[in-house]
C-alpha cells in the first residue's frame, strides 16, 4: 500500500477514535486514545478552562491590535469558527482609526472557493496599497448576503442603518414580537449520557455550512420557537443576542441557541447558533444569578450573520443544551471538565411570559 494511503488510514483511526472518547468520559483521556500518548497542549486545552490563567493571557495580543498601523485585508466566512473574534478584531481597530478591509463570504475556514478566490483579492489589495495600483473595491466592507444568495458592498460592519428588534418566545412554540401572555415554562431534559448531538455550524471542515435541522428538531431534548410565515423579507445583519430565561435543577448547564429559516416546504435551515456554559470554572464570576424563583436570564451571543428570511419563510428559534461533539458536553457536575466522569441529567425549564420575556434581538435592516 503507498505510503500517503497508510498515512490517511492512520488519521481516519485516530479521528475515530477521538470521536470515540469524546463520546465518554473523562475528556482528557482523549489525547492518549486518539494516540496512545499524552499531548501536553491538548491536556493544557481541556484543564485550563479559566481564561484568566496566565497560560491564556499571555498568549493573547488583544491588547496590542489598536497599536497596528499597517494596512489590513480580513478575509472570512459565515462558517468560520474563528468569525467572532477576526470581527471583534475589526471592530477594535476601526476603532483604532485604522479601518481594514473586510471580506465575508458563505464559507467556513476551509472551504474551496474560498481558498481559491482569496489569492487574487489580495494580490489586489497589495497591489493598490503598496505599489498605487488601482482600488478595485469601491467599498472596504463586502459580504455575502445568504437567503438573497447575493454580495452586497457597506462601508462599515455593521451597517449603520441595522436595529435591534426583539422577537419574543411564544406558549406553544411561536415565535412574535409581541409580549407573551401567561403561560406555562417549556421543559425538556438534557442528558449527558446521550447529548444532544452536534448538526452542521461552523467547524475546519471543507463542508461546513448549513444544514436541514428537520430530523434534529424532532429530538425532546430540541425545543423550537417558530414565527408566523413573513409577508415581508426580514434581513438581519450583526450579531444576534438571545436572552433566555431558564430554571434548571442543576448548577453546572449548557444553553445552546440556534437560528433557523424555515422554508415553505417545512425544512429548516442553519442561519447562525451560540452556545453559554454556566458553572464552569472559568465563567463562576459572569455566570447569571438565579433568582428567588430559580430563574436565571442566560444571555447568549450567536455568531454573525448576514441573512435575508424570504417573503413566505419562517424564522425558527432552537434551544438544547448541547452540541457535541462539537462543544464538550457538560456532565452537569463541579468535577473539573477535563477530569468529569459522573453524569448528571438536568430537568430544564424555559420560561416565556410577560415576567420572563425570553427573547433573541435580531440586528435588522428597515423594510
Amino acid at each position: 500500500m503507498p505510503r500517503h494511503r497508510r498515512q490517511r488510514r492512520r488519521l481516519r483511526a485516530a479521528a475515530a477514535r477521538t470521536v470515540r472518547r469524546r463520546r465518554h468520559p473523562p475528556l482528557g483521556a482523549g489525547d492518549r486514545v486518539a494516540t496512545g500518548r499524552t499531548i501536553d497542549c491538548y491536556q493544557d486545552w481541556v484543564n485550563r478552562d479559566d481564561l484568566s490563567d496566565e497560560y491564556w493571557t499571555v498568549q493573547s495580543h488583544t491588547a496590542a491590535v489598536p497599536k497596528v498601523t499597517a494596512p489590513i485585508a480580513m478575509t472570512t466566512g459565515w462558517y468560520d469558527i474563528f468569525l467572532p473574534w477576526q470581527l471583534r478584531t475589526y471592530q477594535q481597530l476601526v476603532d483604532a482609526g485604522n479601518p481594514p478591509q473586510l471580506t465575508v463570504g458563505p464559507w467556513g475556514h476551509a472551504s474551496p472557493p474560498l481558498l481559491r478566490d482569496t489569492p487574487a483579492e489580495v494580490y489586489a489589495f497589495l497591489r493598490n496599497r503598496l505599489m498605487g495600483g488601482p482600488d478595485t473595491r469601491p467599498d472596504p466592507v463586502r459580504v455575502y448576503v445568504t437567503g438573497a444568495e447575493e454580495w452586497r458592498g457597506y462601508t462599515e460592519w455593521p451597517p449603520a442603518a441595522v436595529t435591534g428588534t426583539p422577537w419574543l418566545l411564544q406558549p406553544e412554540g411561536g415565535l412574535a414580537t409581541r409580549t407573551p401572555p401567561v403561560s406555562a415554562p417549556s421543559r425538556y431534559v438534557y442528558d449527558p449520557a446521550d447529548p444532544t448531538p452536534a448538526l452542521g455550524g461552523p467547524a475546519l471542515s471543507p463542508k461546513s455550512g448549513p444544514v436541514d435541522n428537520t430530523a434534529h428538531e424532532r429530538r425532546a431534548d430540541v425545543l423550537t420557537f417558530t414565527s408566523a410565515k413573513l409577508s415581508s423579507p426580514v434581513e438581519v445583519l450583526g450579531e444576534p443576542v438571545a436572552t433566555i430565561a431558564l430554571r434548571s435543577d442543576r448548577e453546572h448547564t449548557d444553553l445552546f441557541v440556534r437560528i433557523c429559516d424555515v422554508r415553505p416546504d417545512g425544512t429548516s435551515w442553519t442561519v447562525c447558533d451560540g452556545i453559554r456554559r454556566i458553572g464552569g470554572r472559568g465563567t463562576v464570576t459572569i455566570d447569571p444569578k438565579a433568582g428567588d424563583d430559580g430563574v436565571r436570564e442566560v444571555i447568549v451571543s450567536l455568531l454573525p450573520t448576514a441573512h435575508r428570511f424570504r417573503a413566505g419563510h419562517r424564522i425558527r428559534i432552537q434551544i438544547s443544551s448541547g452540541a457535541h461533539p462539537r462543544y464538550a458536553r457538560n456532565t452537569g457536575g463541579d468535577e473539573p471538565a477535563g477530569a468529569a466522569r459522573t453524569l448528571h441529567r438536568a430537568n430544564q425549564e424555559i420560561l416565556h411570559d410577560p415576567a420572563h420575556p425570553s427573547r433573541i434581538v435580531l440586528p435588522t435592516l428597515p423594510a
